[in-house]
């Protein structure tokens, strides 16, 4: 899906509790009362900082409130569990607008718990995926196998003999990039109904499932 401009970010937040927005980083963007979560490292966007936000949150909303977090992709893997929750059991009134420019840098986890648009005037949709060609390419084979040719793929993902976990969440990750950036240029449902599959496959990998076993059967 898409957004033509920064003025139409609320209205896509009230509908659907919370949203990732896909823009370039030199695009301005503020909200009047809105909180405002940002790294105060370069790094990354912490635990902490959630902790905070959720104790901000804690007492009931008598009006529509937002929660900006910029960019997202710097949320670390704790923070973004831990704000997880707020997203699959949103309090009443509360609205995530998440930004970024790197969608991919996500956890899956949060990509399938929210709505992703993307800036049609200035959109990174053709930018090129962040990966290298090993990773490009088996994303690829992975994200059109029939199921005859799955054994074989995850064959080839496995074999890497150093760090295969997280050489398999990188070719996870590029596919669903890839199917996301394929259904909103083509508009053909095929690609998006493969997603929920994909996002399932990297929280089974990631939570230390059998990496060769899921990268089958939960494509089949």
């Amino acid at each position: 899906m898409f957004f033509n401009n920064i003025d139409e970010i609320a209205k896509i937040a009230l509908k659907t509790d919370s949203a990732v927005f896909v823009m370039p980083k030199e695009v301005v963007f503020n909200m009047k009362k809105a909180l405002v979560i940002s790294p105060e490292t370069k790094t990354s966007i912490t635990i902490e900082q959630i902790r905070d936000l959720m104790s901000k949150i804690s007492m009931r909303q008598l009006e529509d409130s937002f929660v900006i977090i910029r960019p997202a992709d710097l949320l670390n893997e704790i923070a973004a569990n831990a704000l997880l929750k707020s997203l699959e059991e949103p309090k009443e009134k509360i609205h995530y607008i998440l930004i970024t420019d790197a969608p991919s840098k996500l956890l899956p986890t949060i990509l399938s718990r929210t709505a992703m648009y993307f800036m049609k005037e200035k959109s990174d949709i053709d930018k090129e995926i962040g990966a290298d060609e090993n990773i490009k390419t088996l994303a690829k084979k992975i994200m059109i196998a029939k199921p005859a040719d799955l054994i074989d793929v995850a064959e080839q993902i496995v074999k890497k003999k150093d760090g295969v976990r997280a050489y398999a969440l990188a070719v996870v990750g590029a596919a669903i990039e890839m199917l996301y950036k394929s259904y909103f240029i083509t508009n053909k449902p095929v690609f998006l109904k493969k997603i929920p599959k994909f996002l399932k496959l990297y929280e089974n990998i990631e939570n230390n499932g059998h990496i060769k076993l899921h990268l089958v059967a939960d494509l089949i």
